[in-house]
């Protein structure tokens, strides 16, 4: 069994003459992303590694996140404006020693990814968290597996 956290990034900022790309996060989302990563801790969610886009706002979220699991975690280009064929090949990438692992992108790809898995989420906030479980034990089995929502969080509802 495997299982996939997804984290669209924290509140961002949009300075002036800042390119997408190198967006910082915004005072509400470093919060955000601090508070979220502690409650998922608190509530035992079980995190093996990270993979985020390295985009700024994602990449910064996922290090917010690694200050409360302290895990290895690795960029990937597929996560900055993902296509669901992209979260794809990412997770087909993964190492089957990885049970757990949380990837760090933004919308709209993540809501379509979640989407294309699941009929329970429809759009992700900043800082929305969404877990699911995955009925296969190698990530290559990804496609044919069945995979079920176990938790989906927002920042200020939790």
């Amino acid at each position: 069994m495997k299982k996939i956290i997804l984290v669209r990034h924290a509140k961002s900022d949009w300075p002036e003459e800042t390119e997408d790309f190198d967006r910082p996060l915004a005072d509400k989302g470093l919060e955000d992303a601090m508070n979220m990563s502690r409650f998922l801790k608190a509530n035992n969610i079980s995190i093996d590694y990270l993979v985020s886009s390295p985009a700024v706002r994602a990449l910064n979220t996922c290090k917010i996140f690694n200050q409360t699991y302290n895990l290895n975690f690795d960029t990937d280009e597929k996560l900055y404006n993902p296509s669901e064929r992209n979260f794809e090949s990412v997770i087909y990438d993964l190492d089957n020693k990885h049970n757990s692992v949380a990837f760090f992108s933004h919308n709209n790809g993540i809501s379509n990814f979640a989407n294309s898995i699941s009929e329970d989420i429809f759009h992700f906030p900043t800082c929305g968290v969404a877990g699911f479980e995955i009925d296969c034990d190698s990530w290559t089995d990804f496609d044919g597996a069945n995979k079920k929502l176990l938790f989906f969080y927002e920042p200020g509802k939790i």
